[in-house]
Parts: structure tokens; sequence; C-alpha cells
């Protein structure tokens, strides 16, 4: 029997067996989860830890069925072995799509603008990788390979007592190659060359060709099928980063190490199914192995040494790619960045044999994701696992959205554009780009990243279980893929098709610039920031010759804007442009000069959270074309809008951020400034930027002047203001019970309560200023004469003007906004508050919401 012939029954099988078997990795769920294996190996609870390792790898699965089809004298003999490992290399298919793939345009060719969002998303994970040393990188390596070890080792996965340590330095390898592709910054290419040799040397002490932080007993372990925390996920990171960089720094150091391991582990498995049988490796794949088949599957690319191949296949997992073969959405209770690396490497199996099954099953999973198991982001997971299809309005938490998953579905939808050219997987690439990952960083602070992407009711990135990483002492798995997504953010712009008309693909909107060197041609695109009160993307192409000859430029007209509102000119000629979710292509003798200019409308839009219960149908997300847009909301608020006829979510003005101030008071050593706290007017230390706290002393002040730009708001000295807080977008600061100060809705209050004077300070200091009620004669916003965190506000009336405690009680220091309107900021209006919406992405500690319940 061929063995596509083969898959195909080995498919229909798999249906009957997933009747009695559903779980593929068949540890309990918890052990599945890095977050709960980290804090259990470090638990000091012997009983408790043996409770949860007594249920290790005891319950068949769909693995030994799936296997069993597979020929049983699988790698006995030397015969048996070239010869099965040949069948899968003459498999291919007979219209082998391989030579029609879009091939990537090189890191090296592209870089990113530095006045873009982009470039400084980079430029802040280049600064963190320049910060880490070798010695700390590489301590517990030299310790496994019996070498002095200088220097101190880090803390957090890479500590060395952690089962996961030398992970990170796998992902560093690959993020160093990537952003020396990026950059060519010679400091860290001195950097990444010192890493390479310095884990050479340990390689070279073992002798074997093994190289890892841990001791290679803990493959003994994992073959013997007991407990150990999945020690081919950190092999997969170092071989990675070793092929990463041979294929981006060219170093051959770093092949023949990547090769000599692959050699390694070919004897160690073989050594596995000659002793036992291929259905013990089988099983002892049932721990995370990171992307093992794609990265050896890589190798065999590069070398062309079929034992690769074959090792790789032995890597893919059948128990998972069996349930996507047969076209079942049955993925609930996998844990996500264990499978979704097995699916990119099936893709690689299909470029490799032309073996159309895996394409399919790709395709089919990206499909399941999309439809049934993925938020508004892009991203997909709860507390790192799948849960069931089209449930995911009771999904909502702190713990949504793992980075790593989303690091590794956007390797799943570059693949499938590079196959298909569907612009359908451009969008898709774009979406979880854009609010899945650039967000994960807080803000310009090197080595501070986030694991999970909260995604429920009032949540904040820094209120998580893990919160803010740090740059010591952290190393999570998604800090490695985290620094890894920072230093590729020029990939997947541009794809490339050769040939006598070259053409070129633009399948992301960033400024940036590229080298396109099969046309001759370079080609500079620049994105105007996206504003909230111009409602259009505004892209320029501009380019340059250097040789004669037709070229075509393929432009995504992307799905969320309205192409009968587009406007696409060259030199200034009008175009046609197609509708939304295709490409436009521009075929001629390009020369320099060349400008090509779009306009693509932007407009917000509600989404359905993917959930077919009709009690949670009005859940929606509200994007403003690609961006997703969070509301400025406190945990504590359960939030409902009624969208009625008309502008219901409204830009705002780009003078308002001119009117954001901040009012503090100096007590000794301590800054103290006015905060709204649970609609009180209170007396708080000064916060750090980017905080909740932040945001709650933040207030814009409301003059008859607030549509003119103003340099500062020092210029309102002497008008009329009324107090609105940054995150209650149309209520007002105004004289409460007694002499109290409440924020409460403007459309309900006594305008009198709510009209206050900005004046200079009765203190007579520079920059200091005092709110005087316009109502009551004398009535001045007063703290006290110490203040104190927690205390309230209010009115004071008729005090002695002379008072030398009451002018200083009474003056505040004006600054400009401990916070600011993001560019693409709106205000939704709503039926108990208006809201402040943000892009999500632009969040850093702030609370936010995500989905809100929509009437309409």
């Amino acid at each position: 029997m061929k063995f596509g012939s083969l898959l195909l029954c080995i498919s229909f099988v798999v249906v009957v067996v997933l009747t009695d078997a559903k779980e593929c990795t068949n540890t309990p769920t918890q052990l599945s989860s890095h977050s709960f294996r980290y804090d259990l190996l470090q638990s000091q609870n012997e009983t408790f830890k043996t409770e949860m390792f007594s249920h290790y790898h005891l319950t068949p699965t769909d693995d030994s069925a799936w296997s069993n089809l597979l020929p049983r004298k699988m790698l006995r003999q030397e015969e048996d072995e070239y010869g099965w490992t040949m069948m899968y290399r003459n498999i291919k298919n007979s219209k082998n799509e391989s030579g029609s793939f879009l091939k990537d345009v090189s890191l090296h060719d592209v870089r990113l603008d530095p006045k873009s969002f982009h470039w400084r998303a980079q430029q802040t994970n280049l600064e963190y990788l320049l910060m880490l040393d070798v010695d700390g990188l590489t301590w517990s390596f030299r310790k496994a390979a019996g070498l002095d070890a200088p220097g101190d080792a880090y803390g957090g996965w890479e500590r060395p007592d952690s089962e996961l340590r030398g992970h990170f330095v796998g992902h560093y390898l690959s993020a160093t190659a990537y952003m020396w592709a990026s950059t060519h910054n010679d400091t860290l290419k001195a950097k990444m060359s010192a890493l390479v040799s310095a884990l050479y040397d340990c390689q070279q002490k073992l002798g074997t060709g093994y190289l890892s932080a841990f001791p290679s007993t803990f493959f003994d372990r994992f073959e013997a099928v007991t407990p150990v925390w999945a020690p081919y996920y950190t092999i997969h990171k170092i071989l990675a980063g070793l092929v990463d960089q041979y294929k981006l720094a060219g170093s051959s150091q770093a092949l023949k190490m990547a090769t000599w391991m692959g050699d390694y582990f070919y004897d160690r498995v073989r050594n596995v199914i000659k002793k036992y049988s291929v259905e013990r490796h089988w099983k002892s794949l049932n721990e995370e192995t990171g992307g093992m088949n794609d990265v050896l599957y890589q190798l065999f690319s590069i070398t062309g040494d079929s034992k690769y191949l074959l090792l790789a296949h032995l890597f893919d997992k059948p128990c998972f790619l069996g349930v996507l073969a047969i076209q079942a959405d049955d993925i609930s209770g996998f844990h996500s960045n264990t499978h979704i690396p097995i699916v990119v490497g099936s893709q690689l199996r299909y470029e490799i044999t032309g073996d159309p099954l895996h394409k399919e099953i790709s395709k089919f999973f990206m499909d399941i994701v999309n439809a049934s198991h993925s938020y508004a982001t892009g991203g997909t997971s709860v507390s790192e696992f799948w849960q069931d299809p089209k449930r995911m309005a009771t999904t909502l938490q702190t713990e949504n959205e793992e980075s790593c998953t989303t690091y590794n579905m956007l390797k799943v939808s570059r693949n499938l554009f590079r196959w298909t050219k569907e612009v359908s997987y451009a969008d898709y690439y774009e979406r979880a780009l854009t609010n899945g990952v650039l967000g994960i960083q807080r803000g310009t602070q090197p080595g501070l990243m986030i694991y999970m992407l909260p995604l429920g009711r009032g949540v904040s990135k820094a209120v998580t279980y893990h919160g803010w990483g740090t740059p010591y002492d952290s190393f999570w798995c998604c800090y490695g893929t985290g620094v890894e997504s920072f230093s590729k953010l020029g990939d997947s712009i541009y794809f490339q098709e050769d040939g006598e008309s070259p053409a070129l693909y633009v399948t992301q909107y960033i400024s940036s610039s590229v080298d396109w060197k099969s046309a001759g041609l370079s080609l500079s695109q620049k994105v105007k920031p996206v504003v909230s009160w111009d409602q259009y993307m505004h892209v320029t192409f501009v380019v340059s010759s250097s040789k004669e000859g037709m070229a075509t430029l393929n432009l995504r007209i992307p799905v969320w804007t309205n192409s009968e509102g587009a406007k696409v000119s060259l030199n200034g000629q009008s175009l046609k442009v197609p509708a939304s979710g295709n490409f436009l292509s521009l075929k001629q003798n390009w020369k320099s000069g060349d400008q090509v200019t779009m306009e693509l409308p932007l407009s917000i839009r509600t989404e359905a959270i993917k959930d077919d219960r009709p009690e949670y149908s009005s859940l929606q997300a509200i994007l403003y074309g690609p961006y997703l847009l969070a509301g400025h909301t406190s945990k504590d608020w359960s939030i409902t809008t009624q969208a009625k006829t008309g502008k219901w979510i409204n830009p705002i003005p780009e003078t308002h951020n001119s009117h954001l101030v901040t009012l503090s008071q100096q007590s000794g050593n301590v800054s103290y400034v006015l905060s709204n706290k649970n609609r009180t007017i209170t007396m708080e230390v000064s916060p750090g930027p980017g905080t909740q706290e932040a945001v709650a002393a933040t207030f814009r002040l409301v003059t008859d002047v607030s549509k003119v730009r103003i340099s500062g708001p020092e210029e309102l000295i002497g008008s009329q203001v009324m107090v609105e807080p940054f995150d209650f977008p149309g209520m007002l600061v105004m004289q409460g019970s007694g002499n109290s100060l409440a924020v409460q809705d403007s459309s309900s209050s006594d305008k009198e309560a709510s009209s206050f004077r900005l004046v200079a300070g009765l203190d007579g200091k520079p920059g200091s200023v005092s709110l005087r009620l316009e109502s009551k004669k004398g009535c001045f916003v007063y703290s006290d004469q110490t203040p104190k965190p927690g205390m309230k506000l209010k009115l004071e009336c008729d005090s002695d003007a002379s008072d030398e405690k009451f002018k200083q009680a009474a003056s505040f220091r004006l600054r400009t906004g401990m916070s600011q309107y993001n560019p693409m900021s709106f205000v939704m209006s709503g039926t108990e508050r208006n809201f402040v919406l943000s892009p999500l992405f632009s969040l850093r500690d702030e609370t936010y919401n995500v989905y809100f319940n929509v009437q309409t």
C-alpha cells in the first residue's frame, strides 16, 4: 500500500478511536500548563507533587491505534530504515505546488521606518537583547558540560534548578539572528557570535553531540515515561536558534552544532524504537515537544540528509494531526501551544513532500481556530488551553491569549498565505500582530513583557497571574517568543514572486523600505499615523529603480475597508480599486520617482464574540479598521451600551490632549495628586506613568475654547472651566453633599455646581493654580493643611484670604496630564455612562474591557 493511501486509511480509523479516547496529551490538564508545572516543581508539598505525578501517562490514547498501522519493523534494520525513509521522499504529489509558493523577502532587505511604532518596539527589544550577557545565558550550559561557569545564573525559568532551563537561550539565538538581519547592529553580532562559540565549547566538552543546560538524564526520564518538564521543548528552541544563526547570520559553526545535535537525537529515538517499539516512542511524545518536527524538516531541507526527514516524521504527532485530517473540530481540551507548532511542522512537511493531506490539515486547523476558538484580537487559548468551540463568552478572564500561541499562529497564517495568496490570511496576520503582539511590551521599557493578554471585564495587563515580567528573573516561554516577535517585525510585510516579470506582494501596511533585488527596485512605504478624526489609512509608496523591466506591485485591499470609498492613484492618475479582500495589481515598467498613494477608509464596527448561545449574542468587541479598541473601565462595572440611531462612537479631537491636566501638591518629600477614586475626589500619592492610578489622576479642563489648540494648559488660567475625569467622559467634578467633591453625570447636574474659574495660585508661586467655584463667592477647592493618601477634597468658602495655610491648601501645581488620549481614541456613548476607547495595544497597566454588551 502506498503511504498516501495508508494515511487516508489511518484517518478513517481515527474516527472510531476518537469515540473512546479524547485527550491526545493524556497528562492531567494542570500538568500540561507551563505555569502550573513551574509552580509544582518549586512546591515544597511533596504529597501534592506525588499525587499530581501519579497520573502521569497512564491513560491509553488514540496514539496506539495510529502507531499500530505504521510499519512494524520501522528502524529494526538499516535496510528497512532506508526503504521507509526513501518511501517518504518519493511520495511527492504529481501536482506539487512547491515551485509556485511565494518567497520570503529576507529581513536583510527590509528596514522599518525610525518614526514608526513598529521601529520603536523593535528598538526596545534590541536594547533588551543587548542587556543580557553571554555568561549569564550560558551559566547552566557550562555547568551541565562540566566547564567553569563565570558570572551568575539568571533567575525565573532559567534558574539552575528549573527543568526548562536553556529554552530562552535557544529563543535568544533566534531573536538575535532576526534582529541582526533587521538592523546589522555590530554589537549584537559580536554578542551572538560569542554565544554560539560558548555553546560550541560546551558541546565539544560533552563530545556526543548533546547540547543543553540540563543533563541528558532528563531524556532517560522522558523515554521511561516518568515525570520531567518537556526536555524536547527546550531542545527544539536550541536547535531552531542554531539553524536561524546559520540561515540569517551565516554561521557554519551553528549549522555544524545543529546537525551534530540532530544526529544525537536520531540515534536516541532509534534506540527507543529498537528497544521497545514505535508505540513507546509515540507514548513518550505525550509531553510538550515544541516544534521538533519543524526544525528537523528544516535540517533536512538544508542538508538533504534523509535521517532528519525520518526523525521529523517521528515527531509529527499523529493523534493530533489525525483529528485535523478527518476535519473534526475536536481540539477542545488540548494545550494550545503544545500543538500549534506541530501544525507548523506539518506545513513544512507539505512543502517538502507535496503531500496534500498536510496542506488540508493546516487549512482546516486555521479555519476552526478562527471560527470557533479565537478572540477579536486574533489570539486564542484560555489558561493555555482550547475550550469548547463557540463558547468563548464564558472564557473571558485575566489568563486569556497566551502570547506564545499568537506567535505560532502567525507562522501558520503566513505559510497559508504564501501557498494561496488569499488576502484573508494576510488580514489575520495583521490583526494578530497588531492586537496580540505589539501590546505585550510595557511601553518602551526593555525586558518588561507579559505572559497572557487578559480579555475579561475590567482587566489589566498588570493584574494577571504573572503580571509584567522583569528583565532578569522571568524568562517565561512567552519571553522567548516575545524577543523573537519583536526582532522580526519586518517579516511578512512583503513577499515576492520571481520570474521574467517579478511580482511583489505588499501584505502589511507598516512604514518601511524594501530592497527588491530581483526586480532591481527599491520601495519606500510610508503610513501616516492613523487617528480617530481622519478616518482613513494613508499609505504612500515611492519607487527607486536601478534597472528597466516589467514588474508587478500587488497591494492588499483589506477586508476591513470599504473598497468603494477607497482611493488609489499612480503618479496622480486614479485607479480602479477591486473589492475588499483582493489585491490591486499594478504591472508596468517602473522608474525612479513613481509614486502610488492609497486612502483606505477606516470605520467603527462591532464583532460578536464566538459564542452561539443566544444569551451572549449581544457581547461585542469594537474595532476601528484592524485596531481593537478597549474601553477604559473599572473591574467593578458591568457595562451596557445602547447603540441608537446616529453616531454612538465619536472621535476625540486632537485638541483634547492639550486640555489634560494633573493637579498636585507637595508635602515634605511626598508629591500628592488629585484623583478620581470611586467617583470621589481624593488626594493620592503621585503614581507612575502608564498605570490605572495615573489615569485616575488625569482630568480634562472643559472650556468654551476647548476646540482651540493651545500649547499647554497654563493658557487656560483665567478661564471658566469644568473638570472632566479622563476615563469618565461626559461626567464632571462638582460640589456634592455638603462641601465634598464628587463625579456626577453632567446631563443631570447643576451647572452652577460644576463651573470653576482657573486662577493663579493663591500661594503666589510660579506654576501654581487654584480652582474657584463660580457660583459662590470665595469658595475654593481645598485639600487640607497636611495632605495624606485617601483624604477627600472639599470646597472651603469664606476663609481668611490672608491665611497662609489656607492659601497653601487651595493651591495646586498645574502640569500636563499623566495620561494622554491615544490618537486613535474615541468616546462611546452608553446608557449608564460614556467610555473612552483606545487601541488595546497602547494600554499598559490601565483597566479595560475588550467586550461590551451592545444593545441595538
